[in-house]
């Protein structure tokens, strides 16, 4: 059953995705991924969790990895009142789920780190399982959320092109 990460403090590129290993592959940096704040997470983390996260996520250096290291850890969506605009742009551009939430909703007592959850893209909608809870996210227009279930903008615009019968 996927479970909740809350995440404290500010969060930033340099946590999801440490310098030290931006010349590693993929599969090793994800092992270092957030480990500064918690160490538990690469080791713990399974395909289906939720990331909630507060303002500002995402913030500090434009290394599209810090996103690509949670798609490829298997979160099904990270959730804060607000990203940094570059990595917002980046987990969308890899098709990444990154959805806003209003910020007075961070203080229902069962979004707690650990929690069980249940989340649907579709609907934009964060459930607890604890207590039937349900928080509707902002959604993504049409068009944005074609292009994260496609897998990206590049996957995307090879989707696109060779459905007009055109090439990249």
């Amino acid at each position: 059953m996927p479970r909740l990460w809350r995440l404290e403090g500010t969060i930033d590129t340099d946590v999801l995705a440490p310098g030290y290993y931006m010349k590693s592959p993929l599969s090793e940096l994800a092992k270092h991924c957030l480990e500064a704040v918690r160490s538990d997470f690469s080791h713990s983390v399974d395909q289906g969790d939720v990331i909630l996260a507060n303002a500002n996520m995402g913030v500090g250096s434009s290394r599209e990895q810090a996103a690509e290291v949670l798609k490829y850890l298997g979160i099904a969506a990270v959730i804060a009142p607000s990203f940094a605009g570059i990595f917002y742009r980046n987990a969308i551009n890899l098709g990444l789920p990154v959805f806003t939430i209003d910020e007075a909703l961070m203080d229902i007592p069962t979004l707690v780190d650990g929690a069980k959850v249940r989340f649907d893209f579709d609907t934009a909608e964060l459930r607890i399982l604890a207590d039937a809870t349900t928080i509707s996210l902002i959604p993504f227009p049409d068009f944005l959320k074609e292009l994260i279930l496609d897998g990206g903008l590049v996957p995307h615009l090879e989707k696109r092109f060779q459905t007009e019968g055109s090439s990249i």
